[in-house]
């Protein structure tokens, strides 16, 4: 990702970001969105195959113009992806009733 600039057009801000050598990593395949008019609340969730609960890991709470900047983020960078490895194909959502799978006896 770029360095984010925060002075209005002049030269970018270098920001020296540090992240905790025991800073655990949350898998995450489930967001859910809600907001007001002064803040965005991502809770970050991991939804299982054929289970009807998901688990919520972590809850990020941002104002509505960083929820935007993240935006525009993701899609600068998830164009990058499928330019360099191909376009990320979209299936069903995971919450779906599940189809029949594995053997399916003869019908009669």
């Amino acid at each position: 990702m770029s360095t984010p600039s925060r002075t209005g057009g002049k030269s970018p801000v270098k920001l020296d970001v540090q992240i905790p050598a025991d800073l655990e990593a949350i898998y995450s395949n489930f967001v859910l969105l809600t907001h007001s008019p002064s803040e965005v609340v991502l809770d970050f969730a991991r939804l299982l195959p054929r289970s009807p609960k998901a688990k919520v890991y972590a809850r990020i709470i941002m104002t509505p113009m960083n929820a935007k900047l993240l935006h525009k983020a993701l899609d600068e960078n998830l164009a990058k992806f499928e330019e360099r490895f191909g376009e990320i194909k979209l299936t069903e959502p995971a919450f779906e009733e599940p189809k029949p799978m594995g053997f399916v006896p003869p019908r009669s």
